[in-house]
């Protein structure tokens, strides 16, 4: 814990919150000793300047506590909520930089357990730490201290009511702290299921399974239900254990110390600020047990944040990066005999895929379910990087540029169309942060968005979390137009036009082939269809992984068995010999 919080709290910002609560313990300290003075040296003698004197004096150390604890308090608060705030951007900005492989690692609802749950318990530690672990050690030792003095032999008590609490304390924390652990991995499965059920709840209304997935979060609710009621119920021991604890000290101290005084051994107001000495060490001992019992959680959460921001990413940046021509006219894209492997699976994704393209030219992927085309094109703007084989962009290995450069070399469209909160215009504003409204409406015409588009609020038309107020073709072909907005050597559509009745698929892709600057870039299209590949320079075949077929069109339909499968399946026996 203690390494998360190096670097992201201020250390002068801390000992501003020991120094000003040091003053408040101070203050605490003094007053029950100057209330012993006013009983033994005032009321008893009858002498109110004494009593006035003593009590301005304490009114002074009330006055230094309550600022003492304001300037505690304020410190201690802006330093947690400081540590939280940069734990947060931390954790995202570390995730924002994560390769695919690192996200397979840790589940995303895990992650966002993190970046939040996780992170209010180390904020609520590091706030208990500049509160109660400066206070409660020094409140013990110093009220210990001027308890001896007051009267040495009433301290024997200590000796009898400490043990017996620590064993009680002991023993809560041994079946507490397991449950507290617990309680955050319970949190990631209720988020997990939570969040399915939202992303997926078109299917699960479809399915009939509204009530298999209530029962599953329920189950899963219960189980972090009956975790919580049973680490809380053993904490609430504590309180009324104190309470007795408490109590029993002071029947001690009022019956041995009524003896003393009797004996005249020991003044009255002495018993009195005794009393309160004993009241400040028990209370100190209860703040240390309550922050050893909620230093193992947060130690928990510490760790599963640790583990994520120690995640090294195998995306390594050049030590010597090579810069991106600034024009994309002239671009070349070599696989090199590419070899890709998923983390921890013993057969390779992709082997020996091998191909040249040039600016002006379309290379069309196609293949079976599963034979490798998505993971293919996720190589080129490297959300993973090759086993082996080289992918060279205008004859450099892109291991050589910086992410930053060769994402923006390339423009990308996932399968799956996500589209953020917030205007058309800014969802097209991230393939091109300046892009001008006429640059965005060029990009809406090609994708064949501007007409639905123009029908609502034009660019300033309202997008829904998810584009959800948009039907899946709508929100394909706004994903188009933004990487259109956004100049790059190559234009990936990956499996981007299967939302798309065929004459849109056939309409855009011919816009696509006249706008003057694709014509001099290189496009390339992950496609399921024969129609969207047919007129592409150069088609891939993909079978299991492996690079069965390339050429055109009519030279697979001629020579390629899976290609020609392929247009078995989707095509009549008329239009195949088209």
């Amino acid at each position: 814990m203690l390494k998360i919080a190096r670097g992201r709290m201020s250390i002068w910002a801390v000992i501003g919150a020991f120094l000003f609560m040091i003053l408040q313990v101070i203050s605490n300290l003094n007053l029950p000793s100057l209330t012993a003075n006013i009983v033994n040296n005032g009321v008893a003698k009858g002498n109110i300047n004494y009593i006035w004197e003593v009590g301005l004096e304490m009114i002074a150390f009330a006055l230094l506590s309550v600022v003492a604890a304001a300037g505690n308090v304020f410190l201690a608060a802006r330093t947690s909520q400081g540590l939280g705030q940069k734990l947060r951007s931390d954790i995202y900005r570390k995730i924002i930089n994560f390769s695919n492989d690192e996200f397979d690692q840790i589940e995303t609802s895990s992650l966002i357990t993190r970046t939040t749950n996780d992170v209010v318990q180390i904020q609520n530690v590091a706030m208990m730490a500049l509160r109660m672990m400066i206070m409660a050690p020094i409140m013990l030792v110093g009220a210990s201290f001027l308890a001896y003095n007051k009267n040495h032999q009433l301290t024997m008590i200590f000796l009898v009511v400490l043990p017996v609490l620590a064993i009680f304390i002991g023993l809560i924390m041994r079946f507490a702290v397991p449950l507290f652990r617990a309680m955050q991995t319970k949190t990631d499965r209720i988020n997990l299921i939570f969040r399915e059920g939202l992303t997926g709840v078109r299917v699960i209304r479809a399915f009939r399974r509204d009530h298999f997935e209530q029962q599953r979060f329920e189950d899963a609710n219960q189980d972090y239900t009956k975790n919580a009621i049973k680490v809380f119920s053993i904490m609430a021991l504590m309180f009324p254990i104190m309470t007795l604890m408490m109590s029993v000290t002071n029947i001690g101290i009022t019956w041995f110390g009524g003896k003393l005084i009797a004996d005249f051994s020991m003044p009255v107001g002495n018993l009195i600020a005794f009393m309160t000495y004993a009241m400040q060490i028990l209370m100190s001992f209860m703040m240390l047990s309550m922050v050893f019992v909620f230093i193992p959680r947060a130690q928990a959460s510490a760790l599963r944040i640790q583990e994520v921001l120690a995640l090294n990413s195998k995306l390594k940046e050049p030590k010597t990066k090579t810069a991106l021509p600034a024009n994309f006219d002239h671009s070349q894209l070599d696989f090199q005999h590419v070899d890709y492997r998923y983390a921890g699976a013993e057969k390779k994704a992709l082997q020996d895929i091998d191909f040249s393209a040039k600016s002006g030219q379309t290379v069309a992927i196609i293949g079976g379910t599963g034979s490798g085309k998505t993971t293919l094109v996720n190589l080129l703007p490297r959300f993973y990087d090759a086993e082996s084989g080289k992918i060279m962009l205008n004859d450099t290995d892109i291991r050589q540029f910086s992410q930053h450069d060769l994402r923006a070399a390339v423009s990308f469209v996932p399968q799956t169309a996500i589209l953020f909160t917030g205007t058309i215009r800014e969802n097209m504003q991230y393939g091109d942060p300046n892009a001008s409204d006429d640059a965005i409406w060029h990009a809406l015409r090609i994708a064949r968005a501007d007409k639905f588009i123009a029908a609502e609020d034009g660019l300033d038309t309202y997008v829904e979390q998810g584009g959800g107020n948009f039907s899946g073709g709508q929100r394909q072909r706004l994903a188009i137009a933004r990487a259109l907005v956004k100049d790059a050597a190559v234009y990936v559509f990956d499996d981007s036009f299967s939302a798309l009745d065929f004459k849109t698929d056939s309409q855009l892709r011919q816009e696509l082939r006249e706008d003057s600057r694709i014509q001099n870039r290189i496009v390339v299209i992950v496609a399921q269809r024969i129609a969207t590949v047919a007129d592409a320079d150069l088609i891939l075949v993909l079978d299991d992984g492996k690079l069965v077929g390339k050429g055109t069109h009519q030279e697979l339909k001629a020579h390629n068995p899976i290609y020609q499968e392929i247009m078995a399946s989707q095509l009549g026996k008329g239009e195949q010999h088209e």
